[in-house]
């Protein structure tokens, strides 16, 4: 008694279990871009919630800004107080996209020129008032571009 033994070639198995493996990949795939996509929605939240606060704080820090110059109001436009928002700024910038990471740190630099001056020196008022609205506009600029 003859035992008979088949050998496949690996191109018949290929070929046997096409479905298989075609599906593997699809699956593989698929998890690939999934987890891609996923991490980079994250990202884009966590940028778009940073962006969110970095407006309100560029808000409160105008309102010091305006009360120093326009009112002359020691307590509430106080360059002091104004650290605390800059601060504030400065890190969450960190957390932004080019170009409002830098012009974050640009702000904060700024800040620690003219600030002292900003309530008697329209030069120094108008220039930390740029740099808010600079930073202002690229904030915006950085979430229109989250996809």
């Amino acid at each position: 008694m003859a035992v008979c033994i088949s050998v496949k070639t690996l191109s018949d198995q290929l070929r046997q279990h096409s479905v298989a493996i075609i599906s593997l990949v699809v699956a593989l795939s698929s998890l690939g871009y999934n987890t891609w996509r996923n991490e980079q929605t994250e990202a884009n939240r966590n940028v778009r919630s940073a962006g969110i606060e970095l407006l309100l704080k560029l808000g409160e820090l105008d309102e010091v800004v305006f009360f120093s110059y326009y009112e002359q109001d020691l307590e509430r436009g106080n360059p002091h107080s104004g650290w605390a928002y800059v601060l504030t700024i400065r890190d969450l910038g960190d957390l932004m996209n080019e170009p409002a990471a830098s012009t974050s740190m640009e702000l904060f630099d700024v800040w620690a020129s003219y600030s002292s001056d900003m309530g008697e020196d329209k030069q120094a008022h108008e220039i930390i008032s740029a740099s808010i609205d600079q930073l202002r506009f690229d904030t915006h600029q950085v979430l229109a571009e989250l996809d």
